[in-house]
Parts: structure tokens; C-alpha cells; sequence
């Protein structure tokens, strides 16, 4: 079972941890980069990682929302730290990719896989920042529904997830699947094992991916009724659409980080209007463990 959490915040720029047997805050990490957004936590290493989605440009005169940023200049990176907040390392420095979001890994294999945003890509690199290989390429449209955001990987069974949420409140986010391994003579932009597994979803975000019963999680932060939830579905069998999703809970301020114990029976997620909240999967309870006053949160990852 969890012991902590691991919240990013990116209105204070710091890496929290919130103490599960007593709500007591501290911080990790602070000046942690521009925007984080993933994290992810190497439980043997004891050792954090997270991206960075870079410093956007935004013009002055508009309301200070993030509709009104502008990410896409290249300056993304991905860090690491131990987890008493010594050791701080660039693994990918700024400019390795565009823009930094949900982030996963294979700790087994060494490997962090996450999706670039602005970069319209999914990409894997090795822990040392070698090996930099993008997995998904998708074209320079202008279409904000080729933007990549969720991720989630499933070495043994070699399946790659991923969202593609979409315009804001646009009702055009998407959940994809493909081989984790790139089929023979592919390439990341020209690939043919690519399923939708949803489609005309709110705007989904983060994924969590549970192969022992079969689930996967997502959040959405798009409009409601079916936005701002937690949902999951069954993962379906290959060449299957996904069914229709459960949703767990309702009335997030933006939901964006996911993280699930399962252990406990509890998800957790974090939203940009600063709370993180547990639920249970039976649907039992669904309540605040930490309100960030006037904050904003994203990534989250449990430490046991």
C-alpha cells in the first residue's frame, strides 16, 4: 500500500509529499523547471522522475489561462532526483523534445516512455537520457487532436497507450493502442498497428493501466456531464473497440493526475484546482486528502 504521494505543482514549482497516515506536506524538490507535468517513481532506485513542458509564450493582454499558452517552442526536458531530493540529474535537457506530459516507465528494462504534446509524438528514452526514440509520430496538421498527453505501457503484454485529448471541451479525445514494439520496417510516423480504442470522449488525459483485472483508468478533464471524471473500462482484446466506461467520480476543477493503489482500492487524482482526491474503486468513498490553496496540480505517483 501507498505510504505517500508524489504531487507535482506547478504554481509553486515544486515536487510535494503528502503523507498518508497523517496529511502532513513537504516539500521534495523545489525550483523543480518550467510546468511539470509527469512524474513516475522507481521504487527499487528510489529515485523520481518527471517532465518539464517548458516555458510557453503567452501574450500579455489575454487572461492568464491555459488556453491562452503557447507550448509550442521546443523546450521541454525530463529530470530526476532521488527521493530525499538529493541528486538532482538532467536526463533529457531542455530542447529534447517539445513538450513534456504524462510520463511512464519500464523500470525492469530501464526505460521512460512519455507523450510530447506540442511534438505530436509518443517517445521512449532509457533512464541515462541515451536511446531517444520516438514510438508515435503524428503529422503537423494544426488539428489539436493529434496532440499526445496520456500515457501508459505494458511491456509484457507489449502494448503502448496513449490519449490524445483534443480541443479543449472539444468532445474529439481519443485512447489509442498500439505494438510496444515498433512492427518491422515501420516507422513512428508511418505505422499500421494503431487502434482507437474510444473515440468522441470529452478530453482524456492521464492514463493508469491495471493488467491484473484487466482495467484501464483515465482521467478527463473536458465538459461535463461525462468530463471531469474518473472513468475506466475493460481493456479490450485486440482489434476490439473499448466499451463504454465506468466513471468512478465526478466534479473535478480540471482532472489531470492519476495514480492507483491497488492494494488499498483507491485511485488518486490530482487537479488544477489544487486538491487531490482519493477514491475508492468500489465506489464506496470518494473524499479530499490535501487542498492546495489557490495552487494548481498535475502529475502524481504513490510511494510505498
Amino acid at each position: 500500500m501507498f505510504q505517500a504521494l508524489l504531487v507535482l505543482n506547478p504554481a509553486s514549482n515544486r515536487i510535494a509529499r503528502i503523507d498518508l497516515t497523517d496529511a502532513s506536506v513537504t516539500t521534495v524538490v523545489s525550483d523543480v523547471g518550467p510546468v511539470p507535468d509527469g512524474i513516475v517513481y522507481d521504487e527499487t532506485a528510489r529515485r523520481i522522475y518527471w517532465t518539464n513542458m517548458g516555458a510557453p509564450d503567452f501574450d500579455p493582454a489575454l487572461p492568464l489561462d491555459d488556453n491562452n499558452y503557447d507550448f509550442s517552442p521546443k523546450n521541454g526536458s525530463i529530470e530526476s532526483v532521488a527521493l530525499d531530493g538529493t541528486d538532482r540529474r538532467q536526463v533529457l535537457p531542455v530542447g529534447a523534445l517539445t513538450t513534456g506530459k504524462q510520463l511512464d516507465a519500464d523500470f525492469v528494462a530501464g526505460q521512460l516512455y512519455w507523450s510530447d504534446r506540442e511534438g505530436r509524438r509518443v517517445s521512449r528514452a532509457d533512464v541515462d537520457g541515451t536511446e531517444l526514440t520516438d514510438l508515435v509520430v503524428n503529422p503537423a496538421t494544426g488539428d489539436k487532436a493529434e496532440e499526445c498527453v496520456g500515457i501508459a505501457v505494458d511491456p509484457a503484454g507489449n502494448a503502448l497507450y496513449w490519449t490524445q485529448k483534443g480541443p479543449a471541451k472539444g468532445g474529439r479525445g481519443r485512447i489509442f493502442r498500439a505494438n510496444l514494439v515498433m512492427p518491422e520496417g515501420q516507422t513512428a510516423a508511418a505505422r499500421t498497428d494503431i487502434e482507437v480504442l474510444w473515440d468522441h470522449l470529452p478530453e482524456p488525459i492521464d492514463l493508469w493501466l491495471d493488467t491484473t483485472n484487466g482495467y484501464l483508468y483515465w482521467t478527463d478533464r473536458g465538459a461535463e456531464p461525462a468530463g471531469n471524471t474518473l472513468n475506466r473500462a475493460p481493456i479490450p482484446a485486440r482489434g476490439e473497440p473499448g466499451g463504454d466506461p465506468e466513471i468512478l467520480a465526478r466534479g473535478f476543477a480540471e482532472a489531470i493526475g492519476l495514480t492507483v493503489d491497488l492494494e488499498a482500492g483507491l485511485a488518486y487524482v490530482a487537479d488544477l484546482g489544487g486538491s487531490v482526491r482519493a477514491v475508492a474503486l468500489d465506489g464506496t468513498s470518494d473524499s479530499v486528502i490535501a487542498k492546495f490553496e489557490g495552487q494548481s496540480l498535475t502529475g502524481i505517483v504513490g510511494v510505498q
